[in-house]
Order: structure tokens, then sequence, then C-alpha cells
């Protein structure tokens, strides 16, 4: 056995195996090799021109493509969405049956096509140009008609397709995604985007949440508190300490500002320490001073924070600047929650 046959064996593969993963690695090797060329070659004074010239609109970045470049243009105007410019992607044969009626005088219309040469995006440059909107191709080929038709030409470097017949549209996609993307970033930068509205563009998601939501947005409050005082006796809120499915009593006063807590722990606890006596004695004796709070204001991950501080705790009352009890948060509510 060879030596590099007896290595393959030894890490567990065949020959096989090995001989696919030296073709994959050249086949990276050589889609690193035409991307390199791609930002080598690049003209940066015309990539800051587009880029003002977007930052600078007025109205929407509309972006359109067919098929392979297509799907990219959707994505870049998807990506330009979620960071803070306005951009729709248009489709250009449904352009020209109707939907250039949203093209205006102060919006950019951003095609990108890898030859320039495409025919639906051809017959959409008189179109919108008749809207008075700002046209501006994205290609890969130098001169090509589309750029010539253009008010403004962004020419992305490629030096062929990894595809061995050179025709598979697979680098020059990677470049026009790097290319779209790279600049979404740029202008959400030049727009000083803030985390807090990153955040609002992507409600749902978990970053969105965690700059979002609010412990009162998410806490238990009315009649789903276990609320009791402190001279209730033990015996008598137990039934409430079990319904309402907190895994705690909140001990308030008689203007409900918070006084302790007592939780299914203590009782557990206070079990072991007094047996029967337990029953004589009041929630009161038993609970927990000064417990760990949050204001009602507050963010929902901070809440989180505070409960997986040491000693960890289960729970947080949620009270006002008069330590008046306004709500309670579980551990599970947040995490039901998305946090």
């Amino acid at each position: 056995m060879e030596t590099g046959q007896l290595q393959a064996s030894e890490n567990g593969h065949s020959g096989v195996e090995l001989e696919g993963i030296a073709k994959l690695r050249v086949l990276f090797s050589e889609q690193k090799k035409y991307l390199d060329y791609f930002f080598d070659h690049l003209d940066y004074p015309q990539l800051y021109g587009f880029t003002k010239l977007l930052l600078e609109c007025k109205g929407v970045i509309f972006f359109s493509g067919v098929g392979k470049s297509g799907f990219i243009a959707q994505k870049i105007s998807q990506t330009l969405v979620s960071t803070g410019t306005k951009s729709v992607f248009l489709n250009p044969t449904d352009a020209l049956h109707g939907d250039i009626g949203i093209v205006g005088p102060e919006d950019i219309v951003v095609i990108f096509s890898k030859s320039g040469a495409t025919e639906e995006l051809l017959k959409l440059v008189p179109c919108a140009k008749a809207k008075g909107a700002f046209l501006v191709s994205v290609s890969s080929l130098a001169n090509s008609v589309l750029g010539k038709l253009s008010d403004m030409n962004v020419f992305l470097p490629l030096e062929r397709e990894l595809c061995p017949f050179d025709l598979a549209p697979v680098t020059s996609t990677a470049i026009q995604m790097l290319f779209g993307d790279t600049v979404a970033i740029a202008l959400m930068q030049a727009k000083n985007l803030t985390r807090e509205q990153y955040a609002l563009n992507h409600p749902a998601g978990r970053i969105g949440k965690r700059l979002i939501l609010r412990v009162q947005d998410v806490m238990k409050k009315g009649a789903a508190l276990p609320l009791c005082k402190d001279s209730d006796m033990i015996m008598d809120q137990l039934v409430e300490l079990s319904a309402k499915g907190c895994g705690c009593l909140l001990i308030v006063d008689e203007k409900k500002r918070l006084v302790g807590t007592f939780t299914d722990g203590d009782l557990r606890r206070s079990l072991n320490e007094f047996g029967d006596k337990l029953f004589n004695m009041s929630v009161g004796e038993l609970c927990t001073r000064s417990p760990r709070t949050v204001l009602f204001n507050s963010m929902a991950v901070d809440a989180m924070t505070k409960m997986e501080k040491t000693p960890p705790v289960k729970f947080l009352p949620i009270v006002n600047h008069a330590n008046v009890v306004v709500g309670l948060v579980t551990l599970h509510d947040l995490v039901s929650a998305g946090l």
C-alpha cells in the first residue's frame, strides 16, 4: 500500500474519497482565483460613484434582471431593504406589461446582466427612461450594449466562469452577489443605521426581539399574578402557589408594593425544616425579602441576564418606580418569546 493510500485509510477515507476531496479542493481553489481576479481589477472610483448615487436617491431603487442574474438582483434588493434602503425588485417581463407604472423620475433602475445583451432587459431600457428614471447597468462585458444605453455602467471584472465550458453562470453570479451585498453594507454604514433601527426591520428574528421586546410585552399581569399578603397563612396560599403555574407567590402590601417572594423551592425547604409546624406559619415568616426585580420598561433580554446571575432564578417580579407590582416574567416566558 502506498503512503498516500495508507494515510487515507488511517484517516477513515478510501482512495476514491481522497480523490474526490482533491478534486473539490482544486475547484474551490480555482473559484478563489477567479474571485481574486474580480477583487484585484475592481474600479473603486466607479464603485464609489455608484454607491454615492444610491445613497443620494430620493426615490426608490429598483433592481432588475432575468435568469440567474434576476435571482441575484432580487436578493440584493431584499438586502438593501433589510439594511435601511428603499428598494424593490422589478421583474422585466411584468414591467413591460404594466409594472413599469410604479417607476418615477426620482427613482433609479439598476439592471444586472452578465453580457449586457439580454433582449428582455434591452426592451426595458426605453420604458425606464420614458418614466424619467436614472438607469444603471451592471455587467461583466466591457462596452456592452446595455452599458452604452444606460446613464451609468458598472463593470464587474470577470476572468471566466468556473464551469469547464465557461458557460454556466457560477462565478459571474458570485461576484454580482459580492458586489451588491457589499454596496448594501456601505449604504448601511453611510446612513449610520443603528442596531435598534436594524432590529425594527427584523422584528420576528432573535436579534430583533432582543433589541425590541420589553418585559411589559411578555409579562404576566392582572388576574394571572400570584399575589398574597405577608399575613396570609401558608396553608391558605398553597392553591394559589400551584394554580397560577408561576412557581412562586408575590407578597405585597395594601398598596401592592412588593414585600417579598415565596417559591415552591422555599416550600420544600420549609417542609424539611419545620415539618407540620409549617402549616401554622404565615407567608411573611418564610418569604425572601428584597428579591431581585426588574422595572416595567426594561428590555426583556436584560431581564434574562438578571435571571442568569448567581444564584440563577426562574422568575422576576416586575415593578414600577414606586416598587408597585405590575407584572411577573418567567424564564419560560422569555424563551417562548424567542430570546
